[in-house]
């Protein structure tokens, strides 16, 4: 019977790989095209890079991955919004309530 080990990947091992353009054209074209947009980082997972989360003042929200959290606020930066760490804000409620109301009607969106 033979054992299988998983390699480790070395400590200093980057997982973030950059945004492709067209992630950041549809980030940049979100935040041009609705009210009150601010950019939530969201931190690499052992299953996803890092992502940013941009939600528009009516709870409409979006998701691309991101070139790490310094490439993430820059870009917001760049876009004259805000960015917030979601490990320490958390989501914002209209977030919620748009998640639900899209639950309850799908019909609409």
């Amino acid at each position: 019977m033979a054992l299988f080990r998983r390699r480790k990947q070395p400590a200093s091992a980057n997982h973030d790989r950059p945004a492709d353009r067209a992630d950041l054209d549809h980030l940049a074209n979100f935040a041009r095209t609705r009210r009150g947009v601010e950019a939530y980082l969201e931190p690499r997972t052992t299953v996803t890079e890092t992502t940013v989360i941009m939600i528009a003042d009516d709870g409409e929200w979006t998701r691309r991955r991101i070139d790490g959290p310094e490439g993430a606020r820059r870009f917001a930066h760049a876009l004259a919004i805000p960015i917030y760490d979601v490990r320490l804000m958390g989501y914002p409620q209209r977030m919620r309530d748009y998640n639900e109301r899209r639950k309850r009607r799908p019909e609409l969106f």
